[in-house]
């Protein structure tokens, strides 16, 4: 089949990549409302019922940047369909489930999917006009965030009517119908990387992201100075360090460090970090401010259904905005539109942390707080597509995600920290708590617009016509700072 053939079919392509991904985002979050209902109902206690995120997380963080890398060696659509299997083999085995145990391992097994994303970025740049390449990503970008608020939203509505098997039954039909028709419509990417895959680095990844993941995710429960926490801690930075320098010193690198320490992808991975940390801190928290009980003197009493809908303008602006940024960053760059994005985030971490009096203050900043988290998201992994070749697009782009979870693991953990350090004899935060909060996250973006303004310019011509490889141009290697460089035969 021709190059122009494959392309013509880039809007089929687009259908099954947005449907993909909105499956896997959605499952971050439908079972953060309902963990409580998941806890009664199989008989578990609550520390253990809390490995129905966390291994999911642990899952998805190891095997993001992973498979992505198989992705770019082997085939993205072949990667993609493995992926897309692994959401649904993972979401039946969770759904049929009657006992704890199984349900973290259909969980475990979803997290093979977080390779959907890396994969969709890698497919659009290899497939689509390059034009296109711009819009098409931050529209993913864009559905991956859509998804994890959405998914506060539904799982209400779902539980209520079903119950909640069904927060996986839907997914199940949906990423099964995703993968057939990955094999049916997507091409298979022309792309390859040569080499083998190494698998110390892969081993060395895992390891320290497994460490530090565990640690952010049960430090509030076993204590932050407790000897088991302290020792994750220590392991990953020993083990990260040692990641580093084999990567470092490896003929076929798992991640190049090379890459990594590029201006544009070092900037750029910092930006997700911080806004990660503050996107998951907020989604984590807010539902808990709208559900505390008005007797607490703040408070809606709200339940999970009312709360999901407080949270839904963050998910309608938050598209938009995605929509809009490819726009936005043709006219006036990529570097000041995630700066703009970062101070309308601020803005809304300021308006939660100082406004919440009634519901729809909070319905206002959830709508502003999406505008700036949507420009963001669909910028980032535009910066990351332009800043490195297109045989690494899968585990750059990868591995921002993965540091985009790792903020909102860190995000999380620091916000139980502030919001629970002072509490009623009943158990709930005193008000103070979510206001000191907030405004730590409206800190953190704030921080987040100044270090984006340390990612080099990247101009329109970089932006609409080296995203994806000109035949003419095959000797360049990577987009950095505006400038292409790199030399393939050096």
């Amino acid at each position: 089949m021709s190059a122009t053939q494959r392309r013509s079919h880039y809007q089929v392509t687009f259908a099954v990549l947005a449907v993909s991904v909105s499956a896997f985002a959605l499952l971050q979050s439908l079972v953060v409302p309902v963990l409580a209902e998941i806890q009664a109902d199989l008989h578990t206690s609550q520390t253990t019922v809390t490995w129905v995120l966390t291994a999911y997380l642990l899952s998805a963080s190891v095997c993001t940047p992973i498979v992505g890398r198989v992705g770019d060696k082997v085939g993205k659509e072949r990667m993609l369909v493995v992926a897309l299997a692994a959401l649904s083999v993972g979401s039946l085995i969770a759904a049929l489930s009657t006992s704890i145990g199984p349900m973290i391992v259909g969980r475990v097994i979803q997290g093979v999917g977080g390779g959907v994303l890396p994969l969709s970025f890698g497919i659009i740049r290899d497939e689509f006009p390059a034009k296109k390449v711009p819009s098409a990503v931050g529209a993913v970008a864009s559905l991956s965030a859509v998804g994890a608020g959405l998914g506060l939203v539904l799982a209400g509505p779902i539980v209520r009517a079903l119950d909640y098997h069904w927060l996986f039954w839907f997914p199940m039909i949906i990423t099964a119908g995703a993968a057939a028709a990955t094999v049916v419509f997507v091409p298979e990417s022309p792309v390859r990387t040569p080499g083998r895959i190494s698998v110390l680095p892969a081993v060395l990844l895992s390891s320290w992201l497994v460490c530090l993941l565990l640690a952010l995710s049960q430090g509030s429960d076993w204590g932050w100075t407790s000897a088991t926490v302290v020792g994750l801690l220590v392991a990953t930075v020993v083990l990260a360090g040692a990641w580093v320098w084999v990567e470092n010193r490896s003929v076929s690198p798992l991640i190049d460090m090379r890459m990594m320490r590029l201006p544009a992808v070092w900037t750029t991975n910092l930006v997700a970090l911080l806004v990660g940390f503050a996107m998951y801190g907020s989604f984590a928290f807010l539902p808990q401010l709208s559900q505390t009980p008005t007797a607490a003197g703040y408070g809606f009493g709200a339940s999970v259904t009312e709360s999901g809908l407080i949270l839904l303008p963050s998910s309608v602006t938050m598209f938009l905005a995605g929509m809009y940024s490819a726009r936005a960053a043709r006219r006036i760059g990529p570097k000041a539109v995630v700066v703009t994005g970062s101070l309308i985030a601020a803005l809304s971490m300021g308006m939660v942390a100082f406004v919440h009096d009634h519901p729809w203050q909070l319905a206002v900043a959830n709508a502003v707080m999406g505008a700036g988290i949507g420009l963001i998201f669909a910028c980032l992994s535009n910066l990351i597509v332009a800043a490195v070749p297109a045989e690494q697009t899968g585990v750059a782009s990868g591995m921002n995600a993965n540091i985009r979870t790792v903020g909102g693991s860190i995000g999380a953990a620091v916000m139980a920290t502030i919001v629970t350090a002072s509490v009623f004899p009943n158990g709930l935060p005193h008000e103070s708590g979510y206001t000191r909060g907030f405004a730590t996250l409206m800190v953190v973006m704030l921080v987040c617009a100044a270090v984006a303004l340390k990612i080099p310019a990247v101009g329109r011509r970089v932006i609409e016509e080296h995203l994806v490889g000109e035949p003419e141009h095959p000797q360049l290697g990577m987009v950095a700072g505006g400038t292409l460089v790199g030399d393939k035969s050096e």
